[in-house]
């Protein structure tokens, strides 16, 4: 049986499938891709079927990442009944998250396992912002999937 995680932001088409592809890439380069699902939603529906924001994507590319597959979608409270962990980008998805959650939900921020970051450190919107945005948006994905991906090591391993 796999561990199921998913990341959500707002509309997810920048950061949640940002997180997502970096942090399947960082789980198989731990070993743990076999172990560990992954997966993106928003919490809107706006951009449903749509791809990832071009600007999101371009700043994958350029590191290395692949978001060309990525398809929006909505989270739906069922998924709950599937998912182990969820994690938001921001505490206003974090609200909305643990609005819709079941009791015993695991529901967190996602820079919540950068050991670096602060007390309830969020991943901005770059939406709105410039390519600097985006490259500081990537750097905090990373960190924050580093941190998870050794959390599932010594919870899985």
């Amino acid at each position: 049986m796999t561990y199921r995680v998913c990341l959500v932001c707002m509309g997810n088409i920048c950061r949640s499938p940002m997180a997502e592809i970096v942090l399947r890439k960082t789980l198989d380069d731990h070993g743990l891709g076999g172990l560990v699902t992954v997966d993106s939603a928003g919490t809107g529906g706006w951009h449903q079927g749509g791809p990832m924001d071009e600007r999101a994507a371009a700043m994958l590319a350029a590191h290395g990442y692949d978001g060309s597959l990525h398809r929006a979608r909505r989270f739906l409270p069922e998924w709950y009944e599937q998912v182990d962990l969820v994690l938001a980008m921001d505490r206003e998805n974090l609200r909305a998250l643990r609005r819709l959650a079941p009791d015993g939900a695991d529901v967190r921020l996602f820079r919540s396992f950068d050991p670096a970051a602060p007390e309830g450190a969020e991943v901005p919107d770059p939406y709105y912002g410039d390519r600097a945005d985006f490259a500081e948006v990537l750097e905090m994905v990373e960190a924050a999937a580093a941190g998870l991906a050794k959390h599932l090591a010594d919870r899985l391993g």
